[in-house]
């Protein structure tokens, strides 16, 4: 079973059924319980840091989701929900993350380092590069396009962690592994064909 932690944010039906389409017998929930009966537990999200961690401390959630990753339960976080797995965000000064991982959620520059200017968020399909190729990325060749709508971004901390990067005014950390826990910047939900493999590459670990 795949549980899909509900502390509403966005995209969470479409999360659900991307895995629905794939087979998986799926279960949106804040129920501790019913977390931790899960095979795979996904925390997805779009929306602003600090809303999202009020929401996941006003629903006694950060215990929850820290006890999954203890376990060893593979625990994938989706755009907002790679962010919180971190310490802090620039988006919200002052609010604390979930610190699972180490690294810097910083906003994407306007301008690259040789003058061209971006639009943020950034909002459309952008290929991967595989520093590392992680688990997630069984069967996907070099430069497959994903989706992405975001306007912060991961710089990882420890750079074996990172599984993906994509090119967007700088550099971007687009997936991370570790241990059991996986993590997309980009929405594999909304990814077509490559996004589906990676969902299914998840369910398979």
């Amino acid at each position: 079973m795949v549980a899909i932690i509900d502390y509403d944010a966005g995209n969470i039906k479409s999360v659900e059924k991307a895995f629905d389409y794939l087979g998986a017998d799926t279960i949106v929930t804040r129920d501790p319980k019913e977390i931790y009966r899960a095979d795979h537990v996904v925390l997805p999200g779009v929306g602003a840091f600090g809303d999202a961690m009020n929401k996941i401390n006003e629903y006694g959630l950060e215990e929850t989701i820290k006890t999954v990753v203890s376990k060893e339960t593979p625990f994938m976080g989706i755009c907002l929900g790679l962010q919180l797995l971190f310490d802090s965000s620039m988006e919200s000064e002052g609010v604390r993350g979930l610190g699972i991982l180490r690294g810097t959620i910083n906003r994407i520059p306007e301008t690259d380092s040789i003058g061209n200017n971006y639009k943020i968020p950034q909002i459309g399909w952008n290929s991967l590069s595989f520093p590392k190729k992680g688990r997630l990325f069984r069967g996907i060749d070099e430069n497959a396009y994903v989706y992405f709508v975001h306007s912060y971004f991961l710089r990882a901390q420890n750079r074996d962690e990172v599984t993906a990067t994509t090119d967007y005014s700088v550099t971007i950390d687009a997936s991370v592994e570790s241990g059991n826990v996986f993590a997309c910047q980009f929405h594999p939900e909304k990814s077509s064909d490559v996004g589906m493999q990676i969902l299914s590459n998840f369910l398979n670990v």
